[in-house]
């Protein structure tokens, strides 16, 4: 069996780093590589548009969307190469990565035409209005409500935890349609437009850095039925298949790795020394790395082969999670004096490792998946 690259996304990665090396040197520091400041949103625009004047933003999309139809492989090295530097697409990723894709799939020819030529660009940004205050990422138990009134939803309710929400453009938007307790049935999704009158956006300060998180209040706020994404009451279909790829299209395990890297490195140039105990922990987060890392090549193994969306995604998904917070107690562990100091390696780790288990779904809710539909356990009585 080989496990070797193919030639042609080993030269492609040779490419990507020589101009990841290049670009970034004079740009990729401070404000500008904190994910969801307004400086990393400027740049993103810059960076990502660098990257679709080389086809390599949204390689994977079809021809006539602005791709080249490039194989899941060298989109995992694209992804792996931007994640290991801190992702430098900024919001971007997510556009690329699943939202285009499920317009593409599920949107109308004027839905198509209107929002994919500027992703494909790199000159949109989308948030994501899913968690509620209510329902957390039990996306099913959601109750933001959309009425339809002729041609337009009214829409009334409360997202919260949304990133991007404060500088987003767009908002891919999940709404219930069918009144009452429902669950799976009733929901629709909706492309909102921002800013949208009846809209309240509220920064939510919290420890895993600026303007990460963000409240949508919506108070009647209308949305044309001509931005409804697929069926009315079929949005949890289309929403499934769009979190299926969101779950390892951000390979969190390179970044996890490159911090853990980081992290040896600083001890090695201030010639301290570390005991046993933390060289166990050191390996078994890099052990974890390597775990997540396989795990998501079994998803794209399953893409590359043409095979629908299965349970493995949301195994990858939670061995994603679980390296991100042990790789965070290793660099803690290995920080020295300055593990406490903003900034430092092991305080940006352990931050971003606190967010790991919340996006593109929870830790808790991918081990309930696990158990169901991988391992066939009945589900809990309450």
């Amino acid at each position: 069996m080989e496990f070797a690259w193919a030639a042609e996304d080993a030269e492609y990665r040779s490419e990507l780093q020589s101009f990841l090396d290049t670009e970034l040197a004079d740009h990729w520091h401070g404000a500008v590589a904190t994910l969801g400041s307004q400086e990393n949103a400027d740049y993103s625009r810059r960076f990502a548009g660098l990257l679709a004047d080389r086809g390599w933003l949204t390689p994977h999309w079809p021809e006539e969307y602005g791709g080249h139809e490039a194989t899941p492989w060298m989109l995992a090295v694209l992804g792996e190469e931007l994640w290991s530097r801190g992702e430098p697409r900024g919001p971007q990723y997510m556009n690329a990565n699943w939202i285009g894709p499920s317009i593409m799939a599920h949107g109308t020819p004027e839905q198509r035409d209107r929002y994919l030529p500027p992703i494909s660009r790199g000159n949109a940004i989308w948030c994501q209005g899913f968690s509620e205050p209510d329902a957390g990422t039990d996306l099913a138990s959601l109750r933001t409500a959309a009425v339809r009134d002729g041609d337009e939803y009214v829409v009334n309710g409360t997202k919260i935890w949304t990133s991007y929400g404060n500088i987003a453009e767009h908002c891919y938007l999940l709404v219930r349609t069918l009144p009452g307790d429902t669950r799976h049935a009733g929901i629709t999704v909706l492309l909102l437009d921002l800013p949208a009158d009846g809209l309240e956006i509220r920064n939510i300060p919290g420890v895993v850095g600026d303007h990460s998180f963000n409240e949508l209040i919506f108070t009647d706020v209308r949305v044309p039925v001509a931005n409804r994404l697929g069926g009315e009451n079929a949005g949890w279909a289309v929403v499934r298949e769009a979190l299926s790829y969101e779950r390892v299209g951000a390979p969190r395990w390179a970044r996890a790795s490159l911090m853990l890297d980081q992290a040896m490195s600083e001890v090695s140039d201030e010639g301290r020394t570390i005991d046993a105990v933390t060289v166990e922990l050191v390996g078994r987060s890099r052990a974890a790395c390597e775990a997540a890392r396989l795990l998501c090549y079994r998803v794209i193994d399953e893409r590359a082969k043409g095979l629908p969306p299965s349970h493995n995604a949301n195994i990858a998904r939670a061995a994603m999670v679980n390296a991100e917070r042990m790789v965070a107690s290793a660099c803690v562990a290995l920080g020295g004096s300055a593990v406490f100091e903003y900034g430092s390696t092991a305080d940006h780790q352990l931050r971003k490792s606190l967010a790991a288990g919340i996006a593109a779904g929870s830790y808790e809710v991918q081990l309930n998946l696990i158990s169901l539909n991988h391992l066939g356990l009945p589900k809990a009585r309450s």
